[in-house]
């Protein structure tokens, strides 16, 4: 059976709750993180303010139907998100349309759950040739395929929780996020003792700005942390 080199993180958009379970549950033994909407307007609204590696939709919504909901994604948005139509439509005619509105595969119901699998591995590497995923905020740059943290061309080495830690805030900069969210983002329901996250905040920064001379980690007291460009506001 086919395994996935990386774990994705998956969008299901389908109004059937047994299809979307199924569904579920196959693709997270597998080790990816799923997150569901049960139409469309809830679906769109999901994939154009989050950034998943793929989405698989269906094509009869309520609220909204797949064609839509593709067709916004796309021209609207402007997310080149790889997108896994499925429906129970299996004329020419119909699947022509889910192309057209920028469907990047088309799977007919019934189908089987590990072909699913396959189609959204060929998506998900055909995606990963066009573009590498990398976030980068001002000198920082943090490649999400190879794992690898780079500051003004010097390569920087973090433990899973620094790179889990640095990949939440670099994602929400320049907004401050919580310390509940990032304690919830590294280690989820099964919360650490009170000190853990000071503590691990504490070694990112030796690694992330001790050794420059601008500092990108601020601390706002009593609610959380930041990292930001510069340190033009004082940590």
């Amino acid at each position: 059976m086919l395994e996935f080199a990386i774990a994705m993180r998956i969008l299901i958009i389908e109004d059937n709750p047994d299809i979307a379970a199924n569904m579920g549950d196959y693709l997270e033994e597998k080790g990816h993180t799923l997150d569901f909407a049960g139409d469309g307007i809830t679906g769109l609204h999901l994939a154009v303010v989050n950034d998943f590696d793929a989405i698989v939709l269906d094509l009869a919504l309520p609220g909204i139907d797949g064609l839509e909901v593709c067709r916004k994604i796309r021209n609207e948005a402007g997310k080149d998100t790889p997108i896994l139509m499925l429906t129970a439509r299996d004329t020419l005619e119909d699947k022509l349309k889910g192309f057209e509105t920028g469907a990047d595969d088309y799977l007919v119901k019934p189908f089987a759950l590990q072909e699913v699998e396959v189609r959204l591995d060929a998506l998900f590497r055909r995606g990963r040739r066009r573009t590498s995923r990398e976030l980068t905020v001002g000198d920082l740059a943090y490649n999400l395929d190879t794992l690898t943290v780079n500051r003004a061309g010097t390569e920087i080495e973090l433990n899973p929780i620094g790179l889990k830690l640095l990949r939440t805030l670099m994602e929400a900069s320049p907004n401050v996020v919580s310390r509940a969210q990032l304690e919830k983002e590294v280690w989820g329901e099964e919360m650490p003792d009170s000190d853990s996250l000071r503590v691990h905040i504490h070694s990112l920064r030796n690694l992330i700005d001790k050794p420059f001379k601008s500092k990108m980690i601020q601390t706002r007291h009593g609610i959380g942390y930041r990292l930001v460009e510069s340190d033009a506001v004082p940590a």
